[in-house]
């Protein structure tokens, strides 16, 4: 079954307005985790979402607020499918999600992900000020993908989203 042309651009405006429950500032758009939107057999819309931990205790609140958000544009009935095909990583993050995210006072993953975490040493730039003389503190931040930097210019502590 074909989507009509009216339905995906605003599915996909509506998906924008749902943001992350750790991080607020950024939608599951952003962070790159709806990896499309299908039509099934009856019409109904089939979200695709790779959460971007499968073993992310938030999936279910995620797979709610979609739908939610789907239903109150009246853009239902709306289906969540899980997809785990794939490992989801930082380099889906979009340009725009990054920026966000330093503006919401993270820095940003710096460089492509590797299939790890990968946490530099020092020279991290620091969301607050700009600057890059940077140390690490501790390679655990607030959450297991994000290490604790200290930024040497203004002193202020900040998290730092690992590449992954």
């Amino acid at each position: 079954m074909q989507i009509s042309d009216h339905r995906l651009p605003r599915c996909w405006e509506v998906l924008k307005t749902v943001t992350d429950p750790e991080i607020p500032a950024l939608s599951v758009t952003d962070l790159g985790m709806i990896r499309g939107v299908d039509v099934a057999s009856d019409g109904s819309l089939c979200i695709r979402l790779t959460p971007t931990y499968s073993g992310c205790p938030a999936t279910d609140m995620l797979e709610a607020d979609i739908l939610g958000a789907l239903d109150g544009a009246g853009l239902g009935p709306a289906r969540v499918q899980l997809d785990l095909s794939e490992a989801w990583t930082t380099d889906w993050m979009s340009a725009d999600g990054k920026r966000k995210l330093r503006e919401y006072g993270i820095a940003p993953p710096q460089g492509p992900a590797c299939g790890q975490y990968l946490i530099p040493s020092d020279g991290v730039p620091c969301p607050q000020c700009g600057g890059g003389h940077t140390r690490l503190l501790s390679e655990f931040g607030s959450t297991a993908c994000k290490a604790q930097y200290q930024c040497r210019d203004c002193l202020e502590p900040f998290d730092y989203f690992k590449c992954i």
